[in-house]
């Protein structure tokens, strides 16, 4: 009999244990989810250009037409996307990089923390082998990441190429002129904003942490634990922040308050610095990238 309350008991906190580990991951994928709304929003505000979208729009249309011979048409086409771009050019403070496209991207690595020890151990051992490529396919992988992308026409020198086939397209030099175009079509900047996923998820979790430590101290610990393997993850990632705050001084604070959880006082003020500390850490880890 005392066998058998021992095996119940042992039963029920691994029962007990799963479904915390669903909560504290059901918590993360929330956080997830709420970043991309938010990232949505976001896009909302990239003020796509229309002129320059139409611009674009007719240089690929006087590439069709060249193919069919339509010489004369391509030329009424490209002098329309030229005109197009000078009302860009006209106005005041342009910038140099007109927003054409914009497109979320989301990927998250969905190993353990073991895993891409293990990755990063595999394409270190490839590279001093000279083996890039196969390095590469790995570590493309090893990302866990929000992305805004923004496709942008460069002002500098896109209207100036249209100019240019224009001419050559008055000459007679056809080729010279599809050349041109479709150089300047492969000059798009793709501008990246770069969100760590796993920072998102520490900060959401820690939010969550705070309000259950007030009813389930057990569940504020379980996502605090999470928060930590979180961080851990971004780290290993090699998601880097302008913060003077560092990766384990915020494991410190975690530890610190799980302590205070744990014991009779209260951990209000010491969850509202953590939460500060990771929000200032993530605003100074999101990246902008140009492509």
């Amino acid at each position: 009999m005392k066998k058998l309350l021992l095996s119940f008991a042992t039963a029920s906190l691994l029962v007990s244990g799963a479904f915390a580990t669903e909560a504290t991951k059901a918590e993360s994928n929330k956080a997830v989810a709420q970043a991309k709304a938010q990232v949505q929003e976001e896009q909302k505000d990239v003020k796509i250009v229309q002129e320059a979208v139409d611009a674009v729009a007719l240089t690929q249309k006087v590439l069709i037409e060249l193919e069919k011979g339509n010489k004369e048409q391509a030329i009424k086409d490209l002098e329309k996307a030229i005109g197009k771009l000078e009302v860009v050019l006209s106005a005041p403070n342009a910038p140099a990089l007109i927003p054409i496209d914009s497109a979320i991207e989301i990927v998250d690595f969905p190993g353990s923390l073991r895993d891409i020890k293990t990755a990063l151990i595999t394409a270190k051992a490839l590279l001093a082998e000279n083996k890039v490529q196969e390095a590469r396919l790995i570590l493309d992988t090893l990302r866990s990441e929000i992305v805004l992308k923004v496709i942008n026409l460069p002002l500098a020198s896109y209207p100036a190429a249209l100019k240019l086939a224009a001419k050559f397209l008055h000459e007679d030099r056809i080729d010279e002129a599809k050349n041109v175009l479709n150089q300047a079509l492969a000059t798009f900047v793709e501008v990246d904003i770069v969100t760590p996923i796993p920072l998102l998820q520490a900060i959401h979790l820690v939010e969550v942490a705070k309000e259950e430590a007030k009813k389930d101290k057990q569940k504020a610990l379980d996502l605090l634990k999470e928060a930590k393997l979180a961080l851990k993850k971004a780290e290993l990632l090699g998601y880097t922040s302008d913060s003077d705050t560092t990766y384990k001084m915020l494991e410190e604070m975690i530890e610190k308050v799980e302590k205070e959880v744990k014991g009779k006082n209260k951990a209000e003020k010491l969850f509202e610095e953590l939460i500060e500390k990771l929000k200032e850490f993530k605003e100074k880890a999101v990246k902008t990238l140009n492509k």
